[in-house]
């Protein structure tokens, strides 16, 4: 019933420059980048080759002033369209398409079909132009040399699905939209704690009350999407959720909305007037929701009914026999997805001022660090690993997983169903006649909710298991995909709300870089009836000590000072169990054989949509 595993990296900060190499080393190298001896593909390999992830040394070369790598494009269709219909499937369906309230990956894709942010993130990490006229630089004049603001020169030329000018106004109003605590965007964290001023109408700047390490967080990649300041300047603050253009968006992208059935379908046709030229190949989009994983992988890499499908959250074996199909092909992309369960602080079945979960109250059992302590040993994330993920969930400790440099290697996870009794029993939970654990009249009894999707149920039935063994009764709830990610504020089923004992889900940072992410373990975040639940801590968290870590990390400009007190905030997140870790999930899709589509762990899967095209 016992089995561990350490989590190092060979990238971690403790061992980040390693033998091999040394701080003054690097700052040779970033001199001779700069000065045109060493190339910067170079560069990279160097720091890979002491395990340092490409996104990471990419942005070291950014903080100290080498303008970004733009790739040259490898897109090959001469002229706009002719594609035909592109067709996708989300077997987890977009409810809405605000990207200011998407609460999760489908609603973020479904919003990109439509918006564009000023940047986004390439595979590489590298930041690529969208909206922008140029990624910000030290060479530029885009950042400035103390850190503390950033200026964007925007694309000219620009115009709305509608046919307004697209100009700094909007990304002034996105600021203001986002970051005013009536809205309640769940991309607030985002912009609340920045300043941006329209210095023309072709250029913003972006002002931080510190020096930011990270500034690429504002109007960039999946959280980054501007919407149209004339569509929802008379929707703000508390009327956000009245505004008709939640439903049919109006944007700058390569694609102009046709239809949208919440929870079904997706449809767009191509923008005549798209700012890149011979862009989109294709005259359509359907982006079809709903069915399951299964169905999804087969229609692609069987049936060859559709082009793409999103998150085949599906059984390696399963995929591999669907592959034999010859129509399509898995994709593995390096992201830094983290399959977790959380454990509430508050108690979901009391009701404080009308509203359950509330942060004041406390759980009854899963405040104890024993019983947390307790559960964490009796998840068998290899058995999870072996018989239902393999390439597609590696077993982990860890929340961070990517990049390497800013992974643990402090931690260990271990399954152990005696040692987790042997815990319960020395905190005073004593196995009554029925079996469970009990301390006066609270029972280790646990209602375990995640989304409807084979993987998930098997996952949650080797929990239950191990569980039922230590005196742990779970009862299994499984949601719709739909409903549990849905951003429906009336719901009590969605993730924000979390209105059971256990919670699990799959969630990554969506940049190469886990500061923000991060911001999900802030006290301040916490989820609640005033935040419209959008608070990015669903779990009601707090802990002063991660606090003060994460401030300090986003306030610290040495690249790896920094790096310690990210690797420091995972640790204390593993150490006092805001959440269990289960499996490390590198994205995972099915494309056509004849589809060319670039795809980036860091951004939107559609994060250059407009590029997409068939071969002959």
């Amino acid at each position: 019933m016992t089995e561990a595993r350490d989590c190092a990296s060979p990238g971690s900060a403790n061992n980040y420059l390693g033998a091999l190499m040394n701080e003054q080393d690097v700052r040779r190298m970033i001199e001779g980048v700069k000065a045109g001896r060493l190339g910067r593909r170079s560069f990279i390999r160097r720091m890979m080759a002491v395990g340092i992830a490409a996104p990471v040394a990419a942005q070291i070369l950014t903080h100290s002033g080498v303008a970004m790598a733009q790739g040259a494009s490898t897109y090959k269709p001469t002229k706009a369209g002719g594609g035909g219909t592109l067709k996708v499937l989300w077997w987890q369906a977009p409810t809405l398409l605000n990207p200011h309230f998407a609460t999760g990956t489908k609603d973020q894709d479904g919003s990109r079909i439509f918006y564009e942010p000023l940047a986004a993130w390439d595979p590489d990490g590298n930041l690529k132009a969208v909206l922008a006229a140029e990624i910000p630089s030290r060479e530029n004049g885009g950042l400035a040399m103390d850190g503390q603001s950033v200026t964007w020169k925007l694309k000219p030329g620009v115009k709305w699905h509608d046919g307004k000018p697209f100009t700094a106004d909007d990304v002034v109003f996105n600021w203001k939209y986002a970051s005013d605590p009536a809205t309640a965007a769940v991309t607030a964290g985002s912009y609340k704690d920045a300043i941006v001023e329209k210095v023309d109408d072709l250029t913003v700047v972006v002002k931080f009350p510190s020096p930011q390490p990270f500034w690429a967080d504002a109007f960039v990649g999946a959280t980054g999407q501007i919407i149209p300041k004339h569509l929802f300047e008379n929707y703000s603050g508390a009327k956000s959720r009245e505004a008709p253009t939640n439903l049919k968006p109006v944007g700058t992208g390569p694609y102009v909305f046709r239809d949208f059935r919440p929870g079904d379908l997706v449809l767009g046709d191509r923008n005549p007037n798209y700012h890149i030229p011979n862009r989109p190949y294709f005259d359509s989009i359907e982006m079809k929701g709903g069915g399951d994983a299964v169905s999804a992988a087969r229609a692609v890499l069987q049936t060859g009914e559709y082009d793409f499908a999103w998150n085949l959250q599906v059984e390696d074996e399963v995929l591999q026999r669907l592959e034999r199909g010859g129509k399509g092909k898995v994709r593995l992309t390096q992201g830094a997805g983290c399959e977790h369960i959380q454990l509430n602080n508050a108690d979901p079945w009391t009701e404080v001022d009308g509203e359950r979960a509330s942060t004041k109250t406390k759980h009854p059992s899963l405040t104890d660090p024993a019983v947390r302590d307790a559960l964490n040993l009796l998840v068998d994330r290899k058995s999870v690993q072996d018989h239902i993920y393999g390439r597609t969930g590696i077993a982990t400790a860890n929340w961070v997983n990517n990049p390497p440099r800013f992974v643990s290697n402090n931690t260990s996870y271990e399954f152990n169903i005696d040692k987790a009794s042997d815990l319960l029993e020395k905190a005073g939970w004593k196995k009554g006649a029925d079996g469970i654990r009990a301390k006066g009249d609270v029972k280790l009894k646990y209602v375990y909710a995640t989304s409807i999707n084979q993987p998930r149920q098997k996952t949650q039935a080797i929990v239950k298991q191990a569980c039922a063994k230590a005196g742990i009764e779970i009862e299994i709830k499984s949601v719709v995909a739909s409903v549990f990610f849905s951003s429906d504020v009336a719901n009590p089923d969605t993730y924000p709300k979390f209105y059971t004992d256990l919670q699990m889900y799959n969630t990554g940072p969506g940049r190469p870089d886990p500061g923000v992410w991060m911001q999900m373990f802030l006290s301040a975040n916490a989820n609640n009836k005033v935040n419209k639940w959008q608070g990015r801590n669903p779990m009601r968290w707090a802990n002063k000590e991660f606090d003060e870590t994460h401030a300090a990390a986003e306030a610290e400009l040495d690249p790896v000072k920094r790096v310690a007190l990210l690797i420091k905030c995972n640790d204390i997140v593993i150490k006092h169990r805001a959440i269990i870790p289960v499996v490390y999930r590198p994205g995972v899709s099915g494309t056509s054989n004849k589809l060319i589509a670039e795809v980036s762990g860091w951004d939107s899967n559609f994060f250059d949509l407009a590029s997409w095209y068939m071969q002959a």
